[in-house]
């Protein structure tokens, strides 16, 4: 039984015979059964993406401008400052993650008044 197994892990049976074919299949057991019974974390997240684009630029190295569409922030342009970070946070988030600070934004608004996108400033 020890000069098997040794034989198993220096990969010593020729191609074709009987222990070949089970390391064989062990391996594709290993690779196609384990995914299903242990997780990797290598899973997309459950939450989607934003549905229209944010666009993201560089402010000539003190951080970023991030445009935000007013379809994906849920906070009205005349919420508290607080509400409105943490709406412009939430939307954000799946582009620059967690470790982004707001320093200011502004709301662009078309010719009726509604809120078209957000200007936001920050920084990592």
């Amino acid at each position: 039984m020890n000069r098997i197994l040794k034989s198993y892990f220096y990969w010593t049976y020729p191609r074709g015979s009987f222990h070949y074919d089970v390391m064989v299949t062990l391996i594709l057991a290993f690779i196609f059964i384990t995914p299903q019974m242990w997780n990797y974390g290598d899973k997309p997240p459950l939450t989607g993406g934003p549905h229209e684009p944010i666009q993201v630029l560089g402010d000539g190295g003190k951080g970023l401008i991030l445009t935000v569409p007013a379809s994906e922030v849920t906070a009205p342009a005349n919420a508290s400052d607080s509400a409105v970070k943490k709406a412009l946070k939430l939307a954000m988030q799946p582009v620059t993650g967690d470790a982004v600070a707001i320093e200011r934004w502004e709301v662009t608004k078309d010719a009726y008044g509604n809120p078209v996108a957000w200007k936001v400033w920050a920084h990592k």
